[in-house]
């Protein structure tokens, strides 16, 4: 299979002669062996198998080869949400001591994980801005930096990072390069091509796209090499757990998918359910069709509301206006800039109040990347735990209102926002 959109349908799972057609849920959390020896290879790692669905399961692996065969990584490992996944990820590679970077613009929830959640467990994160040059970035790493953080599309600001000029950093400095690629998916995005080496997922977004399903994922990209990396003393040195195997060394190119799983998912514990996995699998099935929609849409909104004379500005990778279109341009596939758009209403907060109770097709929703279009005020929803100094670092002033355009006739979206507009400025 070559093309993302077979991919979509058919990566995971191949059923035998007179086996169920569609991905089967496979809803147990234990599993059958005729002898002890047989288990207690499974929990040593000598062969590979289902023995406890925390650590695997059927339906959950499904979901994990068709992600990564969408990515073009080698090994994927399915959380319960996409915090879950980054939380986990992180910590894969990080312990007291250890220090992160991260784009300031990201994801609210990350970035209070970054910046209150990992310090309390004594692990530094070092923000820099959208704008930082690759000078201002290198001052921040030492011996004790593990990653470098970025998101493909940020959620809210909108902006698009320069995925090669950071890969040239971690590369140059032997750190990992991680990207959250949920707002652009790999129909849009595909980070390994840029010089990444793992991606994080909300599936709960695009990949489900039918706000039914939270969830997450991991994947390794296969493309960074532990063995020797000083930095790195958790792939390097004997793990006692497993009888002093060494990860790096005898988990080849899959060492992050597989240390995550054996040690992050063991003791954490943050699995996604079958029943779950089996929904995102069932929303991937049309996410080749989707993506285009989504983005096809949002630009024909974002070029109303850039005219609109109660919209101070707007924020959208797919206008040729945008600071980040050349970015977008050279990233994302067919000029798509996936669904979401951010703009700056006049009168600020009690207008972004006036214009949401008024739309009647958006819903005012804590979510954004499915089907059906919504909104929110992220300043006083997902971000609201955000200082104001914090807002501004991460490029969500208090104005911004936050489109997640759907797949509906753009018409009667455009209609339902105008409206709205209108109603915010009386």
């Amino acid at each position: 299979m070559k093309k993302l959109g077979t991919k979509c349908l058919q990566a995971g799972y191949t059923p035998k002669n007179g086996e169920a057609r569609v991905t089967p849920i496979v809803q147990s959390t234990t599993f059958f062996y005729e002898t002890p020896e047989e288990m207690a290879d499974l929990f040593d790692l000598k062969k590979s198998g289902y023995f406890y669905t925390r650590i695997g399961n059927p339906t959950n692996n499904v979901y994990e080869e068709r992600l990564t065969a969408l990515e073009g990584g080698v090994a994927s490992l399915a959380t319960s949400s996409g915090m879950a996944a980054t939380t986990l990820a992180v910590l894969n590679v990080c312990e007291a001591g250890s220090n992160i970077l991260s784009l300031s613009a990201i994801y609210g929830g990350t970035y209070n994980l970054f910046n209150v959640t990992l310090r309390r467990l004594g692990i530094d994160c070092r923000f820099f801005t959208p704008s930082a040059t690759e000078k201002e970035i290198e001052a921040l790493i030492d011996k004790n930096t593990k990653l470098i953080f970025a998101e493909s599309l940020a959620n809210p600001a909108i902006t698009v990072p320069d995925f090669e000029m950071i890969a040239k950093i971690c590369k140059k400095h032997g750190i990992l390069f991680m990207v959250d690629n949920t707002l652009t998916t790999p129909i849009i995005c595909r980070p390994f091509e840029w010089g990444a080496n793992v991606i994080v997922h909300a599936s709960t977004k695009y990949l489900d796209g039918h706000a039914t399903s939270v969830g997450g994922a991991i994947v390794d990209g296969g493309n960074f090499n532990f063995l020797g990396n000083k930095r790195y003393p958790l792939f390097n040195e004997p793990d006692n757990s497993y009888h002093g195997l060494v990860f790096a060394r005898d988990c080849g190119n899959m060492a992050f998918a597989i240390r995550a799983r054996v040690i992050g998912m063991r003791d954490i514990g943050a699995q996604m359910a079958p029943q779950n996995a089996f929904l995102t699998c069932l929303g991937m099935e049309t996410l080749h069709l989707r993506m285009p929609r989504h983005s096809e849409n949002a630009l024909a909104v974002a070029e109303v509301l850039k005219g609109h004379k109660a919209v101070e500005w707007v924020k959208y990778a797919g206008l040729p206006s945008d600071e980040y279109y050349p970015l977008a341009k050279k990233y994302f596939d067919n000029a798509y800039a996936s669904g979401m758009i951010a703009f700056g209403i006049k009168g600020g907060i009690p207008s972004a109040s006036k214009f949401q109770r008024a739309l009647k097709l958006l819903a005012i929703v804590t979510h954004i990347a499915d089907s059906r279009s919504s909104v929110l005020h992220p300043a006083s929803t997902t971000h609201r735990q955000l200082s104001k100094e914090d807002l501004k670092k991460a490029g969500i002033p208090e104005n911004l209102v936050r489109l997640s355009i759907g797949i509906e006739d753009k018409e009667d979206i455009i209609a339902d926002i105008l409206q709205a507009l209108n109603e915010s400025q009386k």
